[in-house]
């Protein structure tokens, strides 16, 4: 399907963008366009891959007219553009919105007017029972591309859908890095509560649900990798043990807008999902507004099914995640030294 057709990343210039960027240089695309605000990251990236495949385009998903000059002549769209930071998004929740919400539906309308063939959005397990802005603003990003996806299915070329994600391992901005970085400086380990959850993914896990997503995914669904789970404690313990360090632990509390545990998937969603081995796939609601239909009958499941959580997900081991940890070439590096 990708042979001599265009891909374009948006926020191309994340961990997101360049696993999927260097995933996809070996493949037989013609060509790939990344797509970001950030100039100095596109410059590092140019110098790293040196790969006549790979296109840069300066711009932002907030401004529809650069990202009408970066989509001309896309076959498929990977949209990882996006405020992440939970922290961040709290104190500056607008900021989230024109990014999150707006800036998917300017990209989806140049899209749709470019005749691209498919559109992946990039969500996150906090839009599922989201409580804080980064959360929220990503859970409206679901709504949004999928009543975009209903509303041109019968009159465009191009199908929209989504995938959801855990914590992906080493990306930037997650407790990982920071581990590593305060083993180095030999000072406490910060941990915000031992008992909080989190999936465990990696870059490659992440990139694999794309390429299913491309494979598979019908216009409005929502595909979401079933991922394995550890305590933040035992994350910990585990980096410890690979860096054979004795570093104090600090107790700091959790953060504005954080949870004890994530979400994949709600228990909503969870009843109508399709199991597909390792993935799940949550089909677009297809109602109307012609609500009276559905008064006279509920849906007995709704008393019986759970969601889908890092609580109730496979738990990891200590061991487990030392041995999952090995897998980054950032562990590998950082022992290295």
């Amino acid at each position: 399907m990708f042979t001599d057709k265009i891909l374009l990343i948006t926020g191309g210039t994340g961990s997101f963008g360049n696993a999927v960027a260097k995933r996809f240089l070996s493949s037989s695309l013609k060509e790939i366009r990344i797509f970001s605000r950030d100039e100095k990251k596109q410059d590092e990236m140019r110098r790293k891959y040196r790969n006549e495949k790979l296109k840069f385009y300066l711009g932002d998903v907030r401004d529809i007219n650069s990202i009408k000059n970066a989509i001309q002549g896309v076959d498929y769209v990977f949209h990882a553009a996006a405020l992440k930071q939970v922290p961040s998004c709290e104190f500056f929740p607008l900021e989230a919105i024109k990014t999150n919400v707006i800036g998917t539906e300017n990209l989806l309308n140049a899209a749709i007017e470019a005749k691209v063939k498919k559109v992946i959005c990039l969500s996150t397990d906090k839009a599922a029972y989201p409580i804080n802005a980064m959360g929220i603003s990503k859970a409206m990003m679901e709504k949004v591309f999928i009543a975009k996806s209903k509303t041109v299915a019968h009159h465009s070329e191009t199908v929209i859908c989504g995938t959801r994600y855990g914590n992906v391992m080493a990306s930037r901005g997650s407790v990982i890095p920071l581990f590593i970085e305060q083993i180095k400086q030999e000072i406490p380990l910060t941990i915000t509560d031992p008992n909080m959850t989190r999936f465990l993914m990696s870059l490659e896990e992440a990139v694999e649900l794309v390429l299913f997503s491309f494979r598979e995914a019908q216009s409005g669904d929502i595909m979401v990798q079933k991922s394995p789970a550890s305590t933040i404690g035992d994350l910990a313990k585990a980096i410890q043990i690979l860096f054979k360090s004795s570093n104090n632990i600090q107790y700091i509390g959790s953060r504005h807008g954080e949870k004890l545990y994530e979400t994949l998937l709600t228990k909503e969603e969870r009843i109508c999902a399709q199991d597909m081995g390792n993935f799940f796939r949550i089909p677009a609601d297809q109602r109307n507004l012609y609500y009276d239909k559905y008064f006279s009958e509920g849906n007995q499941n709704t008393l019986i099914t759970e969601e889908y959580n890092s609580y109730n997900a496979q738990r990891l081991s200590v061991e487990e995640i030392v041995e999952r940890l090995l897998s980054l070439e950032e562990i590998k590096v950082g022992i290295k030294k």
